[in-house]
């Protein structure tokens, strides 16, 4: 029954009641609603599994530009320079705990739109009054609305009292809209304006009201959201391209220089190992070491 296509808002009260063979007075039966249940799922959202802190935590090594800072503190050890090793590592671990902590943002958002859903909701099934976890409401029932409560599912309203709703968190209008359940809407009219319908997890600030769920779950509009959310996948900005290929370049760069200075140096009779010790102590003063943690940081801090 729940079908993202159909416009709900463009129909009569009465015939969307009708379609989900919804009785106006006595709602869904208990039998019905538990069918229904087992057939559409629970009222949730739900959540696909992310990967891990020490997964995102590896992917923040994943850059040239970084390992070439490894690479440089190894040797900067290896010289027996700890000091110089010490601050690279301190730098590409700061870098990549914030890179973490950037990554984390999708998860917050998704947990910020599971706090705006209702835990509980009041329903009319068998003819009464019923309070039900939110996660039991099911595409059919006829959802009771109060001051104070959050809408626990998408609704098509089909009674309406002075009744206004906040739907700042789902199109970001500041002000609560008011409810009217006797229009019937163009099709094509944007969801902030849907004047007869509300929303999974916007806010009842005035009045009541009485509507059919026509849709629950990962259908609902907040449902998309968080589906959007979930399925992003992070592909890397220009400037994070741009960044891969200086630290090519400066690698590239670097070796040419080193290996440029250390035959130099051989054919002026210089000794190999001093001259190799000159080559690398040029390689490690030519690495930006702090440039990664100055990007993340400022990208970090907006």
């Amino acid at each position: 029954m729940e079908n993202k296509d159909v416009a709900w808002h463009s129909q009569e009260a009465s015939e969307v009641a009708a379609k989900f063979d919804t009785q106006l007075q006595r709602g869904l039966t208990s039998e019905e609603a538990a069918h229904r249940l087992a057939r559409y799922g629970p009222n949730q959202l739900r959540e696909v599994p992310r990967p891990g802190f020490w997964r995102m935590l590896l992917d923040q090594f994943n850059n040239f530009l970084v390992l070439l800072l490894i690479a440089a503190s190894l040797v900067s050890f290896l010289l027996g320079d700890y000091i110089e090793a010490i601050a690279i590592l301190a730098i590409v671990i700061l870098n990549a705990v914030l890179g973490v902590v950037q990554e984390s943002k999708a998860e917050e958002a998704l947990a910020a739109l599971k706090r705006m859903t209702a835990p509980e909701a009041r329903v009319i099934r068998d003819g009464h009054r019923q309070t039900i976890p939110a996660q039991e409401v099911v595409p059919g029932d006829l959802v009771l609305l109060e001051s104070g409560n959050y809408v626990p599912a998408d609704v098509r309203l089909v009674e309406s009292v002075n009744l206004q709703i906040d739907e700042a968190s789902l199109t970001g209008e500041s002000i609560p809209v008011r409810k009217r359940a006797e229009v019937v809407l163009d099709r094509e009219i944007p969801l902030g304006d849907r004047s007869n319908s509300a929303y999974m997890g916007t806010l009842v600030t005035y009045g009541r009201g009485r509507g059919v769920v026509f849709a629950t779950g990962m259908h609902t509009q907040i449902g998309l959201i968080a589906e959007m959310i979930q399925s992003y996948e992070e592909e890397p900005t220009p400037l994070q391209v741009k960044l891969n290929q200086l630290g090519r370049w400066l690698g590239v760069i670097c070796l040419s220089l080193c290996g440029v200075v250390f035959l130099v140096g051989l054919l002026r009779g210089v000794q190999w190992l001093e001259m190799f010790l000159v080559a690398v102590s040029l390689a490690i003063a030519a690495v930006p070491e702090g440039l990664p943690a100055v990007v993340t940081i400022c990208l970090a801090l907006g």
